[in-house]
């Protein structure tokens, strides 16, 4: 009997999805399990697999088209099976949004972690499918041999004119990811005997402009803010913090090996999660006709991709050591920019933290993420002239700005918050236990 391969939810908030790839052609041979495209979700880009054995008969969606959850993408089954009729009722045939479990589980969420918080809207129709983009092929090595890479690096190798068969890939057995082409596309920039980048001719361009589809993290990127930024009455709270001492720990813990090195980042996500700890009405979810206070503290981060912005949680993080938080935020990133993050790494937040100082950005205010209350915007930690006991002296500063939601989160709520947060940052051995 044919089995019908679905548009799955592959994600908690996925409501559409894009066919990167098809990992096999009409007439192979599949068995359940087996990877049968790599499809881009709202959030990242993960493998669609086979609920049954047989042959890959009809595929039904191109490579670069989008299409609603449940949409038949195509159909296995014997090699003299008669599918007429299944693909003839392609044009409309649709699976319910949460597959059985015979043809196409919902994605298991890992037990220790919470699931998705439940929205607070109505489900948005779905966009109008893009213009279908040609997928870069699969490059193959001088050898003959395919060259192992993510999406993601041979989208960005082909944007930047990288050959993918010189690379050397650093990612699991070899894969090439995001780093390697950067890296290459980096070093191609560099000429011969200096260090400079050299100048290269603008390429051509056809017409005046040019259209780019959206991804389906850009999407949800739209959906998302459109619920916070109008319908959430929101207020904003600025403070600047004294690093000095912030400063000196970094020193002394660099100074006792590599391993023990955090960032200010580090720093200011472990202080977060202690101060959330001390007040859970802002460790909080809105949720419409009640508010949630969470009793676990799940930190978000927010992460800069080429595609937007993307979430990925330290969860329990007021329970875990800075330096384990140092380890986890960076690997979340590394898959965050990847696009390697399970749906399990980026839901479930309680509070978020967005940080632009990295990029010289002195203060701004970030966008809460519902139903989340509030949100930290943290900018670039400069060194400034202040008056300390009636004296001139330059201290390392750092400005922070939290948006909060009103209707869940007090003007004086919200100051008791930074408060806090300001004695764990200027006196960071309270963080160290």
């Amino acid at each position: 009997m044919a089995t019908k391969i679905f548009m799955e939810a592959l994600s908690p908030t996925m409501e559409e999805g894009r066919v990167v790839k098809w990992n096999k052609n009409e007439g192979d041979a599949v068995k359940s399990g087996d990877s049968l495209a790599e499809v881009e979700t709202d959030k990242a880009i993960m493998e669609l697999v086979a609920r049954g054995d047989g042959v890959l008969r009809k595929r039904l969606v191109a490579e670069g088209e989008s299409r609603p959850v449940g949409t038949l993408l195509g159909v296995i089954g014997t090699a003299d099976e008669d599918i007429a009729s299944i693909v003839a009722g392609a044009g409309g045939a649709t699976a319910p949004a949460s597959p059985t479990a015979a043809n196409a589980p919902p994605p298991t969420v890992t037990p220790d972690k919470p699931p998705a918080a439940p929205a607070t809207t109505a489900p948005t129709p779905a966009v109008p499918t893009p213009t279908a983009q040609p997928s870069a092929p699969q490059p193959t090595s001088p050898q003959g041999g395919v060259v192992r890479s993510s999406p993601l690096a041979r989208r960005m190798a082909s944007e930047r004119g990288v050959a993918l068969s010189g690379v050397a890939g650093s990612g699991p057995g070899g894969r090439i990811i995001r780093r390697d082409v950067e890296g290459a596309a980096a070093a191609g920039d560099k000429p011969a005997g200096g260090s400079g980048p050299s100048a290269k001719p603008r390429a051509p361009r056809d017409g005046d402009f040019q259209d780019l589809p959206l991804t389906q993290i850009r999407k949800t990127i739209a959906r998302r803010l459109g619920e916070s930024i109008g319908p959430i009455p929101t207020f904003y709270l600025t403070a600047e913090f004294d690093l000095s001492r912030v400063t000196e720990m970094r020193s002394a813990m660099a100074d006792m090996g590599d391993e023990f090195k955090v960032s200010v980042n580090d720093i200011i996500l472990k202080a977060v999660a202690t101060a959330l700890a001390q007040h859970p009405e802002v460790n909080a979810h809105w949720m419409g006709d009640k508010i949630r206070l969470h009793n676990r503290v799940h930190v978000g981060m927010a992460v800069a991709t080429n595609d937007g912005l993307i979430v990925p949680v330290i969860f329990d993080a007021d329970q875990k050591r800075m330096s384990d938080i140092s380890i986890e935020a960076r690997d979340l990133a590394n898959k965050a920019r990847d696009r390697k993050l399970t749906p399990e790494q980026y839901t479930g937040s309680t509070f978020s933290v967005s940080n632009l100082g990295m990029f010289g950005i002195d203060q701004f205010t970030a966008i809460i993420n519902p139903p989340e209350v509030a949100i930290l915007a943290v900018g670039a930690a400069e060194d400034k002239v202040v008056v300390h006991k009636g004296e001139f002296v330059v201290q390392k500063r750092l400005r922070v700005t939290m948006s909060c939601d009103h209707r869940a989160v007090d003007g004086a709520v919200g100051a008791e918050f930074l408060r806090t947060l300001r004695r764990m940052i200027e006196n960071p051995l309270m963080l160290v236990y």
